[in-house]
């Protein structure tokens, strides 16, 4: 028996088909596109608004605290910073300090600066060398002067607080003679204080400031 042949359709049935099959993707393509692009969701849908997820702290951490409980300083802000000022000469004591009052045959003088901030704040003065000076005198005779021969200077800003007293680090040691801007060069013969219990006097500058006396004794 031979196979009756097959119905062909219209060309109308077939656009039919094609616009069903169009309609079918358009839809599938709008609910893919729905589930992605969600404008309108809102914090009480999401839990996380900027979209990240959180993990919840283990510990609360206290403001101005470290992990261990240690406080911490409080940054400050910008431009409140506090900033020491130049030191007010009524608020500094300088002192003229030998390391004896009395010294015997061949013992030579030590020299040192003792300087207080006696004020309630803390301030800024140049301690370097360039501001010292040590004078030693007998009567209105200058005797001798650091800054006679003083080869090298330099200046040195510091924070002194309020308070506070420094002294040299390390003492000037008076050779006995006098001093002149003559007499530096190396081997130079220079006059020799007389002793027999002659009374001198050191006064020391720092900082443009000027101690008062502080007599000794040449035995």
């Amino acid at each position: 028996m031979s196979t009756p042949p097959r119905r062909r359709h219209s060309p109308a049935v077939y656009r039919r088909r094609r616009l069903a099959l169009l309609l079918i993707l358009l839809l599938v393509a709008a609910a893919v596109a729905v589930l992605i692009w969600q404008p309108w969701r809102t914090a009480a849908s999401d839990p996380d608004p900027s979209g990240s997820a959180l993990a919840a702290p283990t510990d609360t951490a206290t403001p101005g605290a470290t992990a261990s409980g240690t406080p911490q300083s409080t940054p400050t802000p910008s431009g409140t910073a506090t900033v020491a000022e130049a030191c007010n000469g009524r608020d500094l004591i300088v002192e003229a300090v030998t390391d004896k009052d009395s010294y015997g045959a061949g013992e030579l003088p030590q020299l040192s600066i003792s300087l207080t901030n006696d004020g309630e704040t803390d301030c800024l003065i140049d301690v370097g060398t360039a501001t010292q000076r040590f004078v030693i005198t007998s009567g209105s005779d200058e005797w001798w002067n650091s800054a006679h021969c003083q080869i090298e200077s330099a200046n040195q800003v510091e924070t002194l607080t309020a308070g506070q007293t420094v002294t040299t680090v390390e003492p000037i040691v008076w050779d006995r003679t006098r001093s002149s801007t003559e007499t530096c060069a190396e081997g130079e013969d220079r006059p020799s204080a007389p002793g027999g219990g002659a009374y001198y006097n050191l006064t020391v500058t720092i900082g443009g400031i000027t101690s008062d006396d502080k007599a000794f004794e040449l035995r």
